[in-house]
């Protein structure tokens, strides 16, 4: 449990920063090149790679160099854990609402004066 929750944290400390989470959503597109996901950000190119060993170490991606161009993919499974975990709580809090809810509408018909 406590494996899973760490591999979590790294997820969504990587995710933190919206430089990152662009680079993922451009990756949820389809591999790229360090140089294709470095085009569109005003930083340096030593920047962008800080990045990706963020993203890296987080497990969200991953890369391999074949001659001198590093490509970059997504991993699935690793966002997949993010949105599961999200899904848990808005099910969770979707559950909360609906019984407030009951619980409202309850009180309210307890109180209406019989007709």
């Amino acid at each position: 449990m406590l494996q899973h929750h760490s591999t979590l944290d790294l997820s969504f400390q990587a995710l933190s920063d919206p430089t990152r989470r662009a680079m993922v959503e451009r990756l949820s597109r389809g591999p790229a090149s360090v140089s294709e996901l470095a085009e569109p950000f005003p930083m340096s190119m030593s920047a962008v790679v800080q990045h990706l060993r963020v993203l890296e170490a987080s497990g969200l991606v991953v890369s391999e160099k074949v001659g001198r161009v590093r490509t970059c993919r997504v991993e699935a499974p690793a966002l997949d854990a993010a949105e599961r975990w999200l899904n848990d709580r808005r099910r969770s809090a979707e559950a909360s609402l609906d019984r407030l809810g009951d619980f409202l509408e309850a009180s309210k018909l307890a109180t209406e004066p019989n007709e």
